[in-house]
């Protein structure tokens, strides 16, 4: 182990370098589909291909870089993350998971130690919400979750999923392929995205649960009327029940995160307005409601109220709850206990304080949980700033939760040989 160290100023180099393959005009933006997401995936590839992996797209649009084990046919400890970004983003969320895996492979490789297990490294396509209106498309995909419904959908431009899916390099008509049955260990790098970490000084945050994400669609439809004749007493303004609803997300999403039933946020993040003009009483009033919990039970609750509230605030403006949708539901995805184990080992060892937290945030790891024990570390970050162009992780951070994934690994290496896969 002497001669096992990570390289700070590598990492950090890489980190930097592949942030700067961005838009111009909007750093950090590297959109998954784009061209500039492709030439940020031939930088990736050819840094894997340098550190002695042998690269493949699969058929989802994966790029994964694999170092084999010393024996024939073993199951795969597998790291890794994304690489795009959401408009405008940063630096480190995704990027730093795939470039901590690259450091801990390299450092690997130059031990010459082989393990028992097989490892890969894989960059996952489009984590982040993509123009498509999915997220995790890679994962999904590579835990048979991508279905062929959402291979429908369409981006503003009008092509498909499916055929950006082959554009990227994968193949839709064997995407069952991508689907995985021989991973022994997923391990995970990402920054925080708040600020937990970072205000109790604490270094390394080894993830309970991923939280679940339930997005609801609500149309509330009223009368478009002129602003300045109408009577107050005879409006349906489809603006004043979206404005009371707005408010009891926000109130009822603090009193059950202050009253201990774990990880709960709630955010209205889409209000759109009909006809929205100044001079005219709305005639209708979308919202987009996000709600992530880590205990499934709040969640239900949740729904069931926002459903009694929005029906109360319709009737109290006179307007009609015309639609209430669940747009997505995700549970709350538990991370493997024997894995927290080993991280929370691996950072006690190398002298790094630790402590279990839940990511409010979705990431692949949720969906590789499907089919495989999946873990993640969490590093501290500035303010907890996280997708702005100001998002910050220190270069020692990077560092230590490299060290603690790779003692990790070798611990899970070690634990047992590697099971042969089935033909």
């Amino acid at each position: 182990m002497t001669n096992m160290r990570v390289n700070e100023e590598r990492l950090w180099a890489d980190v930097m370098a592949l942030a700067a393959i961005t838009d111009p005009a909007r750093p950090y933006t590297r959109r998954s589909f784009s061209p500039l997401f492709l030439e940020g995936r031939a930088w990736l590839r050819a840094r894997f291909e340098a550190a002695g992996l042998a690269c493949r797209i699969d058929t989802a649009g994966n790029l994964i870089g694999r170092r084999e084990g010393n024996a024939d046919r073993t199951r795969t400890i597998m790291l890794g993350s994304h690489s795009d970004t959401v408009p405008d983003g940063g630096r480190f969320d995704g990027i730093a998971g795939v470039l901590v895996g690259l450091e801990v492979l390299r450092v690997l490789a130059e031990s010459g130690q082989t393990l028992s297990h097989a490892l890969e490294l894989v960059d996952f396509l489009a984590e982040e919400p993509s123009e498509f209106g999915l997220s995790c498309i890679g994962s999904r995909a590579m835990s048979g979750r991508l279905t062929p419904l959402h291979l429908e959908y369409a981006a503003p431009w009008g092509e498909k999923l499916g055929p950006a899916i082959a554009r990227m390099g994968g193949t839709v008509a064997a995407l069952h392929e991508a689907r995985r049955g021989d991973i022994a260990a997923f391990f995970e790098l990402h920054i925080e995205q708040g600020v937990i970490l970072e205000q109790d000084a604490i270094e390394i945050g080894v993830v309970e649960a991923i939280a679940g994400i339930s997005r609801i669609e609500l149309l509330f439809t009223g009368r478009a009327d002129h602003a300045g004749t109408t009577p107050m007493g005879r409006r349906r303004d489809a603006a004043v029940a979206a404005a009371d609803l707005i408010g009891f997300v926000a109130r009822t999403a603090s009193a059950l995160a202050a009253s201990g039933q774990g990880h709960v946020a709630a955010t209205v993040g889409v209000i759109e307005i009909s006809p929205n003009a100044s001079n005219v009483v709305p005639r209708s009033a979308r919202l987009v409601v996000d709600l992530r919990v880590s205990q499934r039970a709040v969640a239900e609750a949740f729904l069931v109220s926002l459903r009694q509230a929005a029906e109360q605030a319709a009737d109290a403006a006179r307007v009609v709850l015309e639609r209430f949708e669940i747009l997505s539901d995700t549970p709350p995805t538990p991370c493997d206990a024997s894995l927290r184990k080993l991280l929370s080992q691996a950072a006690d060892g190398l002298g790094l304080s630790a402590i279990p937290i839940v990511s409010g945030a979705g990431h692949d790891a949720a969906h590789i949980a499907a089919v495989a024990p999946s873990s993640m570390i969490f590093i501290p970050c500035r303010d907890g700033r996280s997708h702005d162009p100001e998002e910050w992780a220190e270069p020692a951070a990077l560092a230590a939760g490299a060290a603690v994934m790779l003692h990790a690994v070798l611990a899970r290496d070690a634990q047992e040989p590697p099971l042969l896969i089935e033909d």
